[in-house]
């Protein structure tokens, strides 16, 4: 089977819907593919909440973006039984998570993002194909003519021939199959020049996954079957962490130093923190909660909903990328949370003085799974395109620039806030936790070195391993995928390529002003307080 398309968007996550969007904003045919059974990515089947910055609420993000904010909380305002005091809040945090200011259940982003695809679906506009991932390409003078995909179930495959190509894959994938040049892993202190890259560069050093789960505390005992590889994660302790990964305790990721957590199962009071000082992580409960009970009318839920996104289900075994141990690694990251789960429920210190919470169960009906754990794993790094140009740490660090204020680029394509945060990698790495500016993303980053029709549009951009610990989160990324699709779109009108575009001062202002006009921030405002 052929699809010929103006556009192919190659995964479904949070950059391949922002990209998708724009395009078809803008009037175009699009092809978006995705390996998963939910569109959104990091935000859906890998069940994260997003991790955003403290200004999330008045500026600082795209208006597609905050319409799917918007989006989200109106769902819960129409179709839940909320509280008053909930109802009434314009800020409403479904869950009152700490790691952000809209902490809500994987399914609700998913209804919305699918409310917001479905009139261009309707109209056959957009095509999305799912359970499929691309398998090869075929690319004539720097050209990608088609990508094919096939499908995970029954092997069946799909060639798209498409005028422009979008990677937005969680891992760069299009990169390789097209032979776009790009770096993965840590790059060496001698290439980048930056403080806090290795000695020696390290293309299997990248930063861990984790498999998530979610879960809830209710009566009656829903132990889940002891792994068979128990003991064996029970004793696995790293060099730097304090204790075996299976406790409480977890390093600072600023200081470094081992701290215990706590996990207080369904609190009656909380605290407030700002996260600028507090990053809300010493309670494991509470942190990524994403449906709080007293969020709702009295008698609706007799229990939390909380994302277990933690520092113990970190796995830094291997990287699976470029690898043929991909499918062992993320095997070994589920058995790592299976086990964690399971020792929450039989080992973990109680603060009664008992051991294990028996009444946890694993909520699997919340992330669209059997057995309670996300569709994919949470994924921090990809592959990355060797770019016009690359972002530094030098560009975004205060360190080293000496000031909070924001860093910026003279052809910003959106705007992004988050400290360089690079959790345990697989190269033996501790945290690396930089304080950083906000920053701008610049167009130079979205555009290869060479092939002329391929697009980045999620974490694969022209960033570096110390970099991407800045670029990858939620509203980043988005950024990246509608920048990459309005981008694609201009090419489109004005029959030029994205080279065309970082060459010419002129069309880059152009381009910046049609982004204005969409609603994309490319500069920070003049506030106190950076």
């Amino acid at each position: 089977m052929t699809l010929e398309i103006e556009v192919a968007v190659v995964g479904g996550g949070v950059g391949g819907v922002a990209a998708a969007l724009a395009l078809l904003d803008r009037g175009h045919r699009v092809v978006l593919t995705e390996e998963h059974p939910w569109l959104g990515g990091q935000l859906t089947s890998q069940a994260v909440p997003p991790d955003e910055h403290i200004w999330v609420e008045q500026f600082g993000v795209t208006a597609r973006y905050r319409a799917l904010r918007d989006g989200i909380r109106q769902y819960y305002r129409d179709h839940y039984p909320l509280s008053e005091q909930a109802r009434a809040d314009r800020q409403l945090n479904p869950g009152r998570g700490r790691v952000s200011r809209l902490c809500h259940e994987p399914r609700v982003a998913v209804a919305v993002i699918d409310q917001l695809l479905a009139p261009y679906r309707s109209s056959g506009r957009l095509v999305v194909l799912q359970h499929v991932v691309p398998v090869s390409a075929d690319v004539v003078a720097d050209v990608v003519r088609s990508v094919t995909v096939q499908d995970t179930r029954d092997g069946s495959q799909v060639v798209i021939s498409a005028e422009l190509v979008l990677d937005a894959t969680e891992t760069g994938d299009l990169l390789p199959l097209t032979g776009t040049e790009y770096v993965v892993g840590a790059e060496a202190r001698s290439e980048t020049g930056e403080p806090s890259a290795p000695q020696v560069a390290d293309a299997e050093n990248v930063q861990s996954i984790a498999w998530c789960f979610a879960f809830d505390h209710v009566d009656g005992d829903h132990t889940i079957e002891r792994p068979a590889d128990y003991d064996e994660w029970k004793r696995f302790e790293l060099p730097f962490w304090g204790a075996p990964m299976l406790s409480f305790v977890a390093p600072n990721p600023r200081t470094l130093e081992p701290e215990e957590r706590t996990l207080d199962v369904n609190p009656e009071f909380e605290r407030n923190g700002d996260p600028r000082f507090d990053a809300g992580d010493s309670d494991l409960w509470t942190f990524r909660r994403i449906a709080a009970r007293q969020t709702f009318r009295d008698g609706f839920a007799s229990s939390d909903i909380v994302l277990a996104n933690w520092p113990q289900l970190d796995y830094v075994g291997g990287s699976i990328i470029d690898t043929a141990e991909r499918e062992r690694h993320l095997a070994a990251a589920k058995a790592q949370a299976r086990a964690y789960f399971y020792w929450l429920q039989t080992d973990a210190p109680r603060p009664d003085g008992g051991f294990g919470w028996p009444g946890l169960r694993l909520r699997g009906d919340v992330l669209g799974t059997e057995d309670g754990f996300a569709q994919a794993p949470y994924i921090r790094e990809s592959r990355r395109i060797r770019a016009r140009r690359t972002v530094r740490e030098q560009d975004i660090s205060v360190a080293v620039r000496g000031h909070a204020g924001p860093a910026t680029f003279d052809d910003s394509v959106g705007v992004g806030m988050y400290r360089i945060d690079l959790h345990p990698s697989t190269g033996g790495d501790n945290y690396i936790d930089v304080e950083c500016a906000p920053f701008e993303i610049p167009l130079g980053a979205l555009v290869p070195v060479r092939t002329v029709n391929l697009l980045p549009a999620a974490k694969n951009i022209g960033t570096t391993h110390i970099t991407n610990g800045a670029y990858r989160l939620h509203p980043v990324e988005w950024n990246i995928g509608e920048s990459a699709g309005e981008l694609a779109s201009f090419c489109l009108e004005l029959a030029i390529r994205p080279g065309d575009v970082v060459d010419d001062p002129v069309l880059t202002a152009r381009f910046q002003a049609g982004l204005t006009a969409a609603g994309v921030e490319l500069h920070w405002p003049e506030i106190l307080g950076y």
